[in-house]
């Protein structure tokens, strides 16, 4: 428990203190300890997050993060659904891998690698709010360690909308760009691209207990990755090597770069009630086979807004737009067989979700020219598949129900000629 209020903000000693609000002892704070004994300073490779901590009183919220070093700091403010973001250098966290609930003006927020060169810390808000205040306190200036702190305030829509204009966000750094295969090291091997879903400054799911979506999907994209490249019948490319975010449209642009025959992509649900488990494997089309359906391809299709990413208004109807051609039908029909497939194949392996094969408008299935699926493999708010989910022995069967599909969709020839 914080005692300390005015060094807790960083506000108690020190010739540089800024213009801020004042603190009094009703402040309601969150401190979210680290999940992993703090490196020592100076030692780590790059600045570290310690700690996060967020202060509350009636008009106004205070955002603190202590760091092990000074670094530059950089925000912008976005709508739909409003959000500020704050972007750093590369940074290590040691407060946690993705995801924290939030309080006064802040719902929640994420963080984590957003580009190669960037950190990215993003605020859900409950309501419009303005940063009035942002400054950072260096170290031996009444604090230990170096603070970042942002001061929030809540403005009306019409104002909200003026501070989004004025702060357009800087244009992502692309991700290292994933080379075509060498046809003379690949030939006669099929190409597959698996895409572990979300990761870096969007988490994905939470478990109930503590299991993020994200190192999930990474964790068994790999181990799909050794199963099929063992046969010596495929090459397989990851979309993401590593903790980082990428957008839905750069996933979908290095399978049709590198010309994939199959692409894959790999998710673990979440859901109200804790009962729900099971395995789903869902394909593409225009309209929704149920509603649930619906509500996950909605929420899946949010990844890029969780990131902080401002999305252009025609971005949602580049799925119904690709629907209608000829090419992309045909790469439908291809999909749905590769699912037809796949779904005994992991019955005789796992738990299924009742009717396992659903549609949807999925932006990450959206190519015309890649048959594609996306995979849940679970929910992570229901325990047993949480704790599947989580060892490379609960995944094996997963794992080795994709391999057999896979093998009996290119056997079948029936998308190839």
């Amino acid at each position: 428990m914080v005692t300390d209020v005015a060094n807790f903000y960083g506000l108690s000693r020190g010739p540089r203190r800024p213009p801020a609000l004042l603190c009094c002892a009703g402040f309601l704070t969150l401190v979210l300890v680290a999940l992993v004994a703090a490196p020592v300073i100076g030692a780590a490779a790059q600045p570290t997050v310690l700690e996060a901590r967020i202060g509350v009183e009636p008009h106004q919220t205070r955002f603190v993060l202590e760091l092990s070093e000074a670094v530059d700091f950089k925000l912008f403010s976005l709508d739909n659904p409003p959000r500020i973001v704050l972007d750093l250098p590369p940074v290590e966290w040691a407060i946690g891998e993705g995801a924290s609930p939030g309080d006064g003006l802040i719902k929640r927020f994420r963080f984590g690698r957003f580009d190669p060169t960037t950190s990215r810390l993003v605020l859900d808000l409950s309501a419009p709010a303005a940063v009035v205040n942002s400054f950072l306190i260096p170290s031996g200036e009444g604090v230990a360690r170096p603070r970042l702190v942002l001061d929030l305030a809540p403005v009306g829509a019409e104002e909200y909308g003026r501070i989004v204009a004025a702060t357009p966000p800087a244009a992502p750094e692309p991700a290292v760009p994933v080379p075509a295969p060498k046809p003379e090291i690949h030939a006669n091997k099929r190409l597959v691209v698996i895409d572990p879903g979300h990761g870096g400054v969007d988490p994905g799911a939470v478990g109930r207990d503590g299991a993020y979506e994200k190192i999930i999907t990474l964790a068994a994209a790999r181990e799909l990755k050794v199963a099929l490249e063992a046969s010596g019948r495929y090459a397989v490319v990851l979309t993401r090597e590593s903790d980082i975010f990428l957008p839905l449209r750069e996933r979908v642009e290095i399978g049709r770069r590198t010309q994939a025959e199959l692409f894959i992509s790999l998710h673990a649900d979440s859901h109200d009630s804790d009962d729900l488990r099971g395995v789903s494997v869902y394909t593409l089309s225009e309209r929704a086979s149920d509603e649930e359906a619906a509500q996950l391809a909605q929420r899946e299709n949010r990844s890029d807004v969780i990131a902080g990413l401002d999305l252009t208004a025609d971005y949602d109807d580049e799925v119904a737009a690709i629907l209608v051609t000829l090419a992309q039908r045909e790469t439908m029909n291809c999909s749905a067989t590769f699912a037809t497939l796949l779904v005994p194949e992991l019955g005789k392996k796992v738990t299924l979700l009742n009717k396992p094969h659903r549609s949807a408008g999925f932006r990450v299935l959206k190519a015309p020219d890649m048959p594609s699926i996306l995979v849940e493999m679970g929910y992570l708010s229901n325990p047993t598949d949480e704790a599947m989910l989580r060892s490379k022995e609960g995944r094996g069967p997963l794992i080795e129900g994709i391999v057999a599909a896979v093998d009996r969709f290119f056997a079948k020839k029936q998308c190839w000629t």
